[in-house]
């Protein structure tokens, strides 16, 4: 690689956009709108599941999940992605991307569909068997990051590379929308078809037997377009740049960008793509090298922090954002509806924020991430969310006074909106462009494996954190006393501060090639 770029390296980088890379994005995004949906999914039916198998006889509220089955029905998942970002990460650099990526949605599609066959004769054993299969649920979810990203980064063309990714990602919109559609869609099916009373009225009925159906039936939905795209995410080929690169097969690389690049690609063209005798290939460097250290350590620190305090921020608000709702009384209370009126509420809500907030900030960022820039992007919208968690904190009793709930919507949706036109789409991208392509899997699962840290720690501590500061409230709940939906808020805003300071870590790939940003076209130390 020193001296003049590839020849095949160079083809890939200024190659035309074709329909091959609007069907890779598809095909690739197909993980990212399984995690999507189950994400949303399951923050949805957790209110259900409580008044399904946690409803006592003669209380005066509807059942809730207590809080460690609560927080293990929420949590599990994210673990089981983790460890799939690391698993996956390594092995997609061990052995090629394509040999492992029909394995993470032949995973995803038998997880939806076994979630949803939960089985056991009392609550803790089907939440048990829920959390299992929500774990490799998960452990397959977390393969698809850093190996759709690597796939999409090394297809793609230097010029619009940032925006096929962006794509990729973006199909989380679509399974958040498809989450709200399929939860409000047979959610009223079952409405119409076995009415029930509110829980103030008649507790036992306000929960039809039927209800058991509701939740499973949304949770294993989520397998229908992951199995529709699997035959052709088996048809991919490998990556040419892992092909040329690492495992230095010229003649298969050229057959391989000959099928992307839809162009005559000669094996001695390809030859050139495999540097064996260039002096920073002789000894190539290892993740914890001096090396690596020196080039993109400093990187690894940006790509990995901003990514989990992102993620801290993030899913701290996802997941529970029908609690802020019932906080603000922008959900009638639990006892007014029946249990199927309460999950069609929920989830018109989350769909309204999610159309209005969430999905747009996904297509602003495929649309402008070539022209403004991660940096700019990632700067602007860790600021813009400090901005609008202050704007929320601050003023919060304004907000919680009768007649002011729609205005902490928008501000609500606004935040939502600069995540997405901002850190949760480039803290995505921007690792499956700057490192080795030795390395490059690796360090993307490294990097998403700390975002979902993040995760938990949103997850698991905004459950508890939110929680009322007087004890007898929060004792009403099942938690300890907390500081409280205001004080969160704070926090929150805190760490996308910092989440803005450590933006400065991470350079900016807009424009270059990958091999330009990961410096492979540079002679190591000796």
């Amino acid at each position: 690689m020193a001296g003049d770029q590839m020849h095949v390296l160079s083809a890939l980088d200024s190659a035309k956009t074709q329909w091959y890379h609007f069907t890779a994005i598809v095909i690739a995004g197909m993980g990212f709108f399984t995690d999507a949906y189950d994400l949303f999914c399951i923050s949805l039916v957790t209110k259900l599941i409580g008044r399904v198998y946690y409803t006592a006889d003669g209380a005066s509220k509807p059942g809730s999940l207590p809080p460690n089955v609560s927080a293990a029905v929420n949590g599990v998942a994210f673990v089981g992605t983790l460890t799939g970002q690391l698993f996956f990460g390594w092995l997609g650099d061990r052995v090629g991307r394509k040999s492992v990526y029909g394995m993470t949605l032949l995973l995803m599609i038998i997880c939806s569909v076994a979630s949803g066959l939960s089985f056991g004769d009392t609550p803790t054993s089907v939440m048990a068997t829920l959390c299992f299969f929500r774990f490799w649920l998960g452990f397959g979810i977390g393969g698809d990051y850093p190996l759709s990203a690597t796939i999409m980064s090394e297809y793609a063309n230097k010029r619009t590379r940032g925006a096929f990714i962006a794509a990729v990602f973006a199909m989380q919109g679509f399974g958040i929308l498809a989450g709200g559609a399929v939860a409000i869609g047979i959610t009223a099916i079952f409405r119409s078809r076995f009415p029930a009373p509110p829980f103030a009225a008649d507790p036992a009925a306000s929960t039809p037997p039927q209800a058991d159906y509701v939740w499973r039936l949304i949770l294993m939905f989520g397998a229908l377009p992951a199995a529709l795209t699997f035959y052709w995410r088996m048809r991919m080929p490998e990556t040419a740049r892992y092909t040329a690169i690492v495992a230095k097969n010229a003649e298969r690389a050229a057959a391989d960008m000959s099928k992307v690049l839809q162009v005559k690609i000669t094996a001695e063209q390809a030859e050139m793509a495999s540097p064996v005798d260039k002096p920073f290939t002789s000894k190539p460097f290892g993740l914890f090298s001096g090396e690596f250290a020196r080039r993109h350590g400093f990187h690894l620190l940006g790509t990995t922090s901003t990514w989990l305090l992102l993620d801290i921020a993030y899913y701290s608000q996802n997941l529970f954002q029908k609690d802020i709702f019932s906080a603000i009384g922008w959900i009638p209370e639990a006892k007014t509806m029946s249990a199927l009126d309460e999950l069609y509420h929920i989830a018109r809500a989350q769909t309204l924020i999610a159309l209005c907030g969430t999905v747009p900030g996904y297509w602003f960022t495929v649309a402008l991430i070539d022209v403004v820039g991660r940096f700019k992007i990632q700067a602007a919208g860790f600021f813009m969310m400090t901005a609008f968690m202050l704007a929320l904190a601050v003023p919060y009793d304004h907000w919680t006074a009768a007649g002011n709930q729609i205005g902490f919507v928008v501000l609500y949706a606004l935040t939502f909106f600069f995540a997405n036109f901002g850190p949760n789409a480039t803290t995505f991208i921007v690792p499956a462009e700057i490192y080795p392509a030795r390395l490059r899997a690796t360090c993307h699962g490294i990097s998403a494996a700390s975002g979902k840290v993040g995760a938990i720690v949103g997850s698991f501590g905004f459950l508890y954190l939110a929680q009322s500061p007087v004890p007898a409230k929060a004792a009403a709940h099942g938690y300890p006393p907390g500081i409280g939906v205001r004080n969160s808020l704070f926090a929150l805003a805190g760490c996308s501060l910092l989440g803005f300071l450590l933006t400065f870590l991470v350079p900016e790939p807009k424009g270059k090639s990958l091999e330009e940003m990961s410096r492979e076209n540079e002679v190591g130390q000796p």
